[in-house]
């Protein structure tokens, strides 16, 4: 026994490395992709976020899409073969951002970027299975925190770069950084994987009939998305947000890293608390912290948080709530992928992992546009709102469609 512990603790260890190196890599260039963008051609405003939107929401688009075939190929072939695809393909486009002058070819090799994803929940995916279901929570909590801490770092360190040397130097450096995730999962991650003949097979009819209870599993995918999507309508338009209320004076890119980072400093604090909490006392129950602090205490953080960064006058003031913002994901994200693991068969494990990726990626893709056409037609301030409604509705149906969450201390479990 005390082996087996050994060996997901080494896995534990060695994965939490390679989620922060690589949400490192994929964070340093995203707060200052719009401005990469800018420097494509001479575009307008509504042009500029326009494109933005576009060069954010490829990427996730294809991963929305091809993150079910890599999920299923998982479950057949092993986790660490994929691991090895996505950060070795990761590397070569990434770095190759580095060197175009057009638009549509950025826009190509972003589309390339999401056939190569799937590094993090292929890492989730491995923990969860080759960890007791007992500790699932704990190590799916602190393995949050490697991504959450690469992502932490990332822009800061991009931001840091970008003004010392430029983004084009980033894309270089972060592709550089993927491959040592690459050498990392080669050498160090070990998965005893056997592959069942039986599985398949029944995976020709609904995945669904698969689970004993299709719509949890359908509304933690959908509340996946939502919360995704309401993160990512920021993305797109933060760094020219705050270029503005600098009013293009000083280190942009800086700050716009500082910013961009923040709400991962407060996610970092709560994911494994939170985790460890819901092994002892029913991730469902966290799950409605969660949802409360994020959505009900979470309306009034939607609207004291989210709606007055449409306003602020002051990137301090922004940052500030910015910060704020990461708590609530500390408690969802976490939690719903807990609870995606303990209410799925073992031998489906990758597939619903990657399904989760796909919702995400479609949350990604969803807001990136929105957030790009929202900004266009309502200015920056409209797509704040748009968010803080998107989290309400969101919360609205976990309400509706999960009874259990109406009562978050009853003896039950949705499990």
């Amino acid at each position: 026994m005390k082996g087996a512990l050994t060996g997901w603790r080494r896995n534990l260890a060695v994965l939490w490395l390679g989620t922060f190196i690589a949400g490192m890599g994929f964070s340093e260039v995203m707060p200052f992709l719009s401005l990469y963008v800018g420097q494509m051609g001479d575009f307008s405003k509504n042009e500029l976020t326009m494109y933005s939107g576009i060069t954010y929401a490829v990427t996730f688009f294809v991963v929305a899409v091809v993150s079910p075939l890599w999920g299923k190929l998982a479950d057949r072939r092993g986790r660490k073969i994929m691991l090895l695809r996505s950060s070795l393909g990761m590397a070569f486009v990434i770095g190759a951002m580095g060197f175009v002058h057009n638009i549509w070819i950025l826009i190509l090799l972003r589309f390339l970027q999401g056939l190569c994803a799937g590094y993090i929940p292929n890492a989730s995916a491995l923990i969860a299975t080759e960890t007791p279901k007992e500790s699932s929570g704990t190590a799916i909590g602190i393995l949050t925190t490697g991504y959450v801490s690469g992502n932490l770092i990332g822009p800061i360190l991009g931001g840091v770069l970008t003004q010392v040397f430029s983004i084009r130097l980033t894309f270089i450096i972060t592709g550089i950084l993927l491959l040592i995730v690459f050498v990392l999962s080669l050498t160090l991650v070990h998965e005893s994987f056997k592959p069942s003949d039986a599985p398949i097979a029944k995976r020709d009819g609904s995945l669904l009939s698969q689970f004993k209870n299709p719509t949890l599993i359908i509304t933690l995918l959908v509340s996946t998305m939502i919360i995704q999507m309401g993160n990512n309508s920021i993305t797109p338009i933060i760094s020219l947000y705050v270029k503005e209320l600098m009013h293009n004076v000083g280190p942009i890119t800086v700050v716009a890293g500082i910013i961009a980072a923040l709400p991962g400093i407060s996610t970092l604090l709560s994911a494994p608390r939170l985790g460890r909490l819901g092994d002892h006392r029913g991730a469902d129950r966290i799950l409605v912290f969660g949802f409360v602090f994020g959505f009900v205490f979470g309306f009034v953080f939607a609207i004291l948080m989210y709606f007055p960064q449409g306003f602020v006058s002051s990137v301090w003031t922004l940052g500030l709530l910015r910060f704020m913002i990461g708590i609530s994901d500390g408690a969802l994200f976490p939690t719903v992928q807990t609870l995606l693991s303990k209410n799925t068969p073992r031998e489906l494990t990758g597939t619903i992992f990657s399904w989760n990726q796909s919702f995400q990626a479609a949350g990604s893709m969803l807001g990136s546009l929105l957030g790009g056409a929202v900004s266009g037609w309502f200015d920056y301030n409209g797509v704040f709102i748009f968010t803080a409604l998107s989290l309400l509705l969101n919360f609205i149906g976990v309400l509706i469609f999960i009874p259990s969450m109406r009562h978050p201390f009853a003896k039950h479990s949705v499990d």
